[in-house]
């Protein structure tokens, strides 16, 4: 059976042009800390790679420190700041960040006594601005960082990060932006008014094991790993070289026609989502009913009376890979946080279909989930209320 994946949201298939320049690169010897000609060329190969992904984002090469990806990169620039910033104690936040953001937020809180202080976001995921900025009001002076992703892994949803970026400047907040999702998807650019700025090399078709912290010039977090100093002495590690060299490459591809790419897959985005409309009226769209603030990859619905789990694996049986929400759970089984955070009962939670597309969707896919969904969808439906009515039988047959 041909498989169909819309899961680009998790990861997204290597390009062929990341994969030929990490190979070529994975070939040659030399580590880019050694003195001698073959450590000075893998140098000189990095600094042009950094050059490269720069240019994809209006930012200074000087600005970009490698990671091993999202996670690390969000852990480095809020852990980092935060300390940074001591004897600040405030982390501005909201609940519909993922999960790197929240548990690393959960530790500060737990091992570090940071007050972190959340911001209401609306039904449709969108960060309550007035709320935002009364925050930075009633906590000034206290606050140690601000955090804010630009786009909902899961529901899909555009934040106003110009508009948060500057509210954080005047306040002279710093501000870290989870832009994992983001990158590849919309314009993407290192805005003034952000401190620090996380990528993911996987999330736009580089291997898995490569990120970036964008960190301004003028910002120095404190480093959580220690030995070496390869990253402007904020990240230690041996320089990954060929992992570099292939995310610059998939970034480069990702960005360069991203007008065209964009538009073609926001009109596959809005036929799955019309479609499903029609065709199952109760299921529930999630995140921003206008299109021109979701992200054009993304659609995610609740669909009523049915299990999450129910239907992604009845979709897996029809060949179609999806998802329930974030993948970054070590594979359990939970509630959706973000449909949570925006008010919803948990019966939405639990009901949710992520269908993320990235650059090998084609139409055909979309025909494929179309045919297959409201069947499946029956299905796990039925299923639900099976198990709710044996839970009935069981417990009247207790009294």
């Amino acid at each position: 059976m041909s498989r169909i994946y819309l899961d680009h949201a998790a990861t997204t298939p290597v390009r062929d042009v990341a994969l030929d320049a990490f190979v070529t690169q994975a070939k040659r010897n030399g580590n880019a800390s050694a003195l001698h000609s073959a450590g000075r060329s893998v140098k000189f190969q990095v600094a042009e790679a950094r050059d490269r992904l720069a240019a994809t984002l209006t930012a200074d090469p000087s600005e970009i420190l490698f990671t091993a990806g999202g996670t690390e990169s969000d852990n480095l620039a809020i852990k980092g700041l935060f300390w940074a910033n001591a004897p600040r104690d405030v982390i501005i936040a909201t609940r519909v960040e993922h999960p790197a953001v929240i548990e690393t937020l959960e530790w500060l809180e737990a091992h570090e006594d940071a007050t972190v202080v959340f911001v209401d976001v609306t039904e449709e995921g969108f960060v309550d601005v007035e709320s935002w900025k009364a925050a930075l009001q009633e906590h000034e002076g206290r606050i140690a960082l601000a955090t804010l992703m630009w786009a909902n892994n899961e529901i899909g949803t555009i934040q106003p990060i110009e508009t948060i970026a500057t509210l954080c400047q005047d306040a002279g907040v710093d501000l870290h932006v989870d832009a994992v999702q983001a990158f590849g998807a919309i314009p993407v650019t290192f805005v003034p008014g952000i401190t620090t700025m996380a990528l993911s090399g996987h999330k736009i078709g580089a291997p898995v094991g490569i990120g970036a912290l964008l960190v301004r010039r003028d910002a120095k977090p404190v480093p959580v790993l220690h030995g070496g100093g390869q990253e402007r002495e904020i990240r230690s590690g041996t320089t990954a070289d060929a992992l570099i060299l292939a995310f610059a490459a998939a970034a480069e591809e990702a960005t360069a026609n991203l007008a065209e790419e964009s538009a073609r897959l926001a009109g596959l985005r809005d036929q799955l989502i019309d479609a499903v409309q029609e065709r199952i009226p109760d299921a529930k769209l999630q995140g921003p009913k206008d299109a021109n603030y979701r992200l054009p990859t993304n659609v995610h619905f609740s669909f009523a009376g049915a299990e999450g789990d129910s239907l992604l694996f009845g979709l897996d049986m029809a060949g179609i890979e999806s998802s329930t929400g974030s993948a970054c759970n070590a594979g359990v089984s939970r509630p959706s946080h973000v449909i949570l955070a925006t008010g919803q009962d948990e019966a939405a939670a639990r009901s949710t279909q992520r269908f993320s597309l990235g650059h090998t969707t084609t139409q055909e896919d979309i025909d494929a989930v179309l045919e297959s969904l409201p069947g499946i969808y029956r299905a796990a439906a039925d299923a639900g209320m099976a198990a709710e009515m044996s839970s009935i039988r069981t417990a009247n047959s207790h009294r």
